[in-house]
């Protein structure tokens, strides 16, 4: 009996756990630049437990400076504040 109340307590507290953290990284990222905020917008949805944060934004970061729409400075200034945030997504 105690493991099957042991078992819905879990199912009903993960949910809930899970929505704090993206609550969390969204505002997180509503404080970020413009730049950042892009990236955290491009990133975030690609994330999954498992992904490599610095090669999710890389992937993402790679082709804007490519096409000139990011230096590479502002994209590692823009990449390193997103990181911080999409920490709170795993």
């Amino acid at each position: 009996m105690k493991s099957w109340i042991f078992t819905v307590a879990l199912l009903v507290v993960l949910p809930v756990a899970a929505h704090a953290d993206q609550a969390a990284a969204n505002a997180c990222a509503a404080n970020l630049t413009p730049n950042g905020q892009m990236l955290y917008n491009k990133t975030a949805p690609t994330m999954k437990p498992t992904s490599d944060i610095k090669d999710a934004l890389t992937a993402q970061a790679r082709p804007l400076v490519m096409n000139g729409t990011l230096s590479r400075d502002a994209a590692r200034t823009a990449a390193e504040a997103a990181g911080e945030c999409l920490k709170l997504l795993k």
